[in-house]
């Protein structure tokens, strides 16, 4: 009995020892420069509005913040990275519409587990996308690219910016809740997609709104349906498609995580180095920028999103029939 005694005792000390340390660690965070590592390639939205906010994070934290990229695999190689990396808050990974998506799109086990091995921050920015048509295509409206698609099923083809990417699924999300039939025209990137839809190859495409601009007020593309839920104030006069097709929104969006067992206290200064630098006025325009909009959340919050958008996309996922090997 004695001994037992003993090893409990032992095992409360431990523990105490442990709450300690762990409380001391976050007191003192951060003490070294901290890496955000983008699972992507350089010069995409992501990209852009995470190197936009890196330096105010490192002005309220006062270390630096460096972003690294680390693209493959649709978004694991980078994932995998932070997911392996000490829970000690020095180590940040950005997720987004993926993070979500990925254990419904591969068929192979993915080398992360996204529920056990990475914990929420918060949430960063949601990025709207836009139906743009080709000139070529009858429609001006949701109401009509409906009836156009019902009246020749197939007919017209659309592009993405690849296979499981967001604009893939945000088209199948349209097709899904219209019953309307296209096909999908996949590309390796946002740019190749684009110019499908600019060359007639591709009828549309559901493309992120600053790369677009310039061809909506040239008349090269034509912007029918915003897909937040609510209007663009960059674009007032598109209406979003849930104001035709009720229920209906579809966003990329971008927040950050640490690996499961990092300090609570230190989750809690990154998360309010985001909301302080998202509260910064300035960066509602820098992020328009790049078709943007600043958010912020708690970290239950973005818990939830996440888990959210897993069950949104699950039967689209599954309708569509899309899958990585």
């Amino acid at each position: 009995m004695k001994d037992l005694g003993l090893r409990a005792w032992m095992g409360a000390l431990g523990v105490a020892a442990g709450t300690l340390t762990g409380a001391a660690l976050a007191q003192e965070y951060p003490t070294r420069p901290i890496r955000i590592i983008i699972p992507f390639a350089p010069g995409g939205a992501t990209d852009a509005v995470l190197r936009m906010i890196a330096p105010n994070m490192s002005q309220i934290l006062g270390q630096s913040v460096v972003v690294e990229n680390r693209p493959g695999g649709a978004a694991t190689i980078g994932m995998d990275a932070t997911a392996k990396a000490p829970p000690d808050g020095y180590t940040v990974g950005v997720a987004n519409t993926s993070f979500s998506t990925n254990p419904l799109l591969f068929t192979k086990k993915m080398p992360y587990d996204t529920d056990k091995d990475l914990a929420p921050v918060s949430l960063v920015a949601i990025v709207p996308f836009v139906m743009s048509l080709h000139p070529s295509v009858p429609a001006r409206n949701i109401k009509e690219i409906i009836a156009v698609a019902k009246s020749k099923p197939g007919a017209i083809n659309y592009s993405s910016s690849g296979n499981g990417s967001a604009s893939q699924l945000a088209t199948e999300l349209f097709k899904y809740m219209t019953k309307t039939d296209m096909v999908h025209v996949p590309f390796t990137g946002g740019g190749p997609a684009l110019t499908s839809v600019l060359s007639g190859e591709s009828g549309l495409m559901f493309s992120s709104i600053p790369p677009a601009m310039g061809h909506y007020q040239s008349g090269r593309l034509r912007p029918i349906g915003i897909t937040s839920a609510a209007r663009d104030p960059s674009l007032p006069d598109v209406a979003t498609i849930g104001e035709t097709v009720p229920g209906y929104e579809s966003i990329e969006w971008q927040g950050l995580v640490v690996p499961t067992g990092t300090p609570p206290a230190v989750i809690a200064k990154l998360q309010q180095a985001v909301a302080k630098t998202m509260s910064d006025p300035s960066m509602k325009k820098r992020f328009a920028a790049v078709g943007a909009w600043p958010k912020g959340s708690t970290t239950e919050e973005l818990a939830a999103h996440i888990q959210n958008e897993r069950k949104k996309w699950a039967p689209v996922i599954k309708a569509a029939n899309i899958r990585f090997n």
